[in-house]
């Protein structure tokens, strides 16, 4: 799948069929995670794969806009962990998960990203995961074969781009 094509068309999708992630597929999205951009090379996140529905379906009744993790087939709950890098390690786990998105969708995946930092949700998710404290809960992402269809629009480039300094137009 072309890469500007893929980027263009993801969307996040908020209802599943039941039909099982395939190993492969799921291994192709957490190296694409792997490989993501880090500042220093650090690599300060730490991926969590549930595919066990007692445990989704405790995540989703924990989030009030994830309640449909308990139909995805698998949930990835991404971590990071300030120890490898006190400054990047809320950026840099956001950059693998952008690269999961992607190539969730051009494995015909569907996803959805819900943030857990800094709500009341994290600490309720660090203890369902029983995730060591110094962690932190970035967010978490369904995954799995959609059962819907998604558009939406983008603001127009001019409306949200600057040259030069902000506000001055091309």
């Amino acid at each position: 799948m072309d890469t500007i094509k893929t980027i263009r068309d993801r969307r996040s999708i908020r209802k599943y069929k039941p039909n099982e992630v395939e190993e492969e597929n799921l291994q192709i999205i957490l190296q694409a995670g792997r490989w993501a951009p880090s500042a220093s090379n650090k690599q300060p996140w730490h991926f969590i794969v549930i595919r066990n529905h007692e445990m989704r379906t405790k995540l989703a009744d924990i989030h009030d806009y994830g309640r449909f993790m308990k139909e995805s087939p698998v949930v990835i709950v991404v971590l990071g962990d300030p120890a490898k890098h006190p400054r990047y390690y809320l950026a840099d786990p956001h950059q693998a998960v952008q690269n999961m998105l992607l190539a969730a969708h051009s494995q015909g995946l569907a996803t959805c990203w819900m943030g857990v930092r800094d709500t009341n949700l994290e600490p309720q998710f660090r203890k369902v995961l029983e995730i060591p404290e110094g962690l932190r809960v970035v967010c978490s992402i369904s995954l799995g074969y959609g059962d819907q269809e998604r558009k939406s629009t983008r603001f127009p480039l001019e409306d949200i781009t600057s040259w030069e300094k902000y506000g001055g137009k091309k």
